[in-house]
């Protein structure tokens, strides 16, 4: 099985720019987890919005690279059967002529 959520979007500290420590901005989060359904094992996207949500949150990460990494702990963590996960953090708010954005692709 594959879930997936995207356009995840939320309001965080998130980066290394003055300005970025002090105000929130617009993050928006893709995820696509694949994972072995066996004996009801199932994943709550509802849970994982909200979780990845409360996580950047209380992070304020200074840094896409970190939070992408700790995001993928956290996930781990919580769901065990995931074999391949992909994850993508946008800041499409931070630049006036593109959206800036780091993701990373995991096989377990």
């Amino acid at each position: 099985m594959t879930i997936h959520i995207e356009q995840l979007t939320f309001e965080a500290i998130i980066g290394l720019l003055d300005f970025e420590r002090e105000h929130t901005q617009r993050v928006i989060i893709d995820l696509e987890a694949v994972y072995n359904y066996e004996n009801g094992a199932f994943i709550d996207y509802a849970d994982l919005a909200e979780m990845i949500t409360i996580r950047v949150q209380e992070g304020r990460y200074k840094l896409l690279e970190d939070a992408l990494l700790d995001l993928e702990t956290l996930i781990l963590s919580s769901y065990s059967h995931i074999t391949a996960l992909t994850l993508k953090i946008k800041k499409p708010d931070i630049l006036p002529n593109c959206q800036v954005a780091l993701s990373q692709h995991w096989h377990y």
